[in-house]
């Protein structure tokens, strides 16, 4: 994510959601034609759609409330309570991690070290991450400013927004692209875990939604604790813009500027908005050997830490120490493109960030 003089080349849990969101969903509108009550289709629809547990909810309270069409009012408070009950106890059940994926990562040695799982509402938590302020790097186009990062309905969201401020910073005559940009046309939100979190080695999986309008350039990435950028690091292993998915990886080259280790891939070989339009799951395997970014379990890049040496004459790898974590929705800039034809406001949706360690 950090492009200046770049070249490209080719803990808390407080809930578990399956990898997958997508399994056995039932629209909430076609529920609320029903005769639920007022408080069970507020409880239904604070998840946004109906999983196949609450299907059997469904079920219940057809049966219950148009079991029978003369039943008395105490009749209906009393199986309104009955149902409230049930439901509770499902959602009980849905804050059970997987045991499928645990196991898994057991049996490879895992362990859950950290996470974020952006259960409350309001802002993201202050003790995990903190916001980038102003125009940052790489040219971006984004002020970034901490109104534009919230947990709605279980998500961290990253709104891009078009909306004219004055820039505090503005200097006349000022040749620093911060200071002599008079007005702000573009804000949204970066944060990250720097000074909070940060981790040697592990498997890092975020599972989230992009959006892939014209301009826009999310990102979750990593950047070493030790050092100035590039000789500190970088792991994009999310990255997007231009009809492009990127997985790439940087240490300091001979030049003393980035020296990269990227994959790109079409958008449209992953099939395109359709596929954009669905949430998928990030990961990051790194360990003493090799850095391995995926993408819904598919390999899109496996560097070997033997070549990540900085070629500065230190021969320091900045591979061999704590990276903290980056998610951020910028625009435009060096590499974002074209805003003209985007529509606003857009969105980065991240569903949960999760570090698992070998013990």
């Amino acid at each position: 994510m950090q492009k200046s003089n770049v070249k490209k080349g080719n803990h808390r849990v407080h809930k578990e959601r399956s990898t997958e969101k997508s399994q056995s969903y039932i629209s909430v509108s076609s529920v609320k034609d029903s005769c639920f009550p007022l408080w069970l289709i507020f409880l239904l629809d604070y998840q946004h759609s109906l999983t196949v547990h609450q299907l059997l909810c469904h079920s219940l309270v057809q049966l219950l409330f148009h079991g029978n069409k003369k039943q008395t009012l105490m009749q209906a408070n009393y199986k309104s309570i009955c149902c409230l009950t049930f439901v509770i106890a499902l959602s009980a059940c849905r804050t059970q991690r997987p045991a499928g994926i645990e196991n898994a990562y057991q049996a490879e040695g895992y362990q859950l070290v950290w996470a974020d799982e952006f259960n409350d509402g309001g802002k993201p938590d202050t003790t995990n991450w903190r916001y980038e302020q102003g125009f940052v790097r790489n040219e971006e186009t984004q002020w970034y400013h901490e109104e534009n990062a919230f947990i709605e309905k279980g998500f961290l969201v990253i709104e891009a927004r078009k909306e004219i401020k004055p820039n505090p910073r503005y200097e006349a005559d000022n040749r620093d692209w911060k200071k002599s940009r008079k007005d702000i046309n573009y804000t949204s939100s970066s944060i990250n875990t720097s000074g909070k979190h940060s981790w040697l080695y592990g498997r890092f999986v975020m599972r989230g939604r992009i959006d892939i309008s014209s301009g826009l350039w999310p990102a979750w990435w990593t950047l070493g604790t030790v050092g100035k950028w590039p000789a500190n690091g970088e792991i994009d292993i999310m990255e997007y813009y231009r009809k492009r998915l990127l997985a790439n990886i940087a240490c300091m080259g001979s030049n003393r500027k980035a020296e990269w280790y990227s994959n790109t891939f079409s958008i449209d070989s992953l099939g395109g908005k359709e596929w954009a339009s669905k949430f998928h799951t990030w990961r990051m395997d790194w360990d003493e050997n090799a850095i391995a970014l995926f993408v819904d379990d598919i390999l899109l890049n496996r560097t070997s830490l033997d070549k990540l040496n900085n070629k500065d004459g230190t021969n320091i790898n900045p591979f061999r120490h704590p990276h903290y974590l980056l998610l951020n929705l910028a625009m435009g800039g060096m590499n974002g493109g074209d805003l003209t034809s985007t529509k606003f406001p857009n969105r980065f949706e991240v569903d949960y960030v999760r570090v698992y360690q070998k013990k």
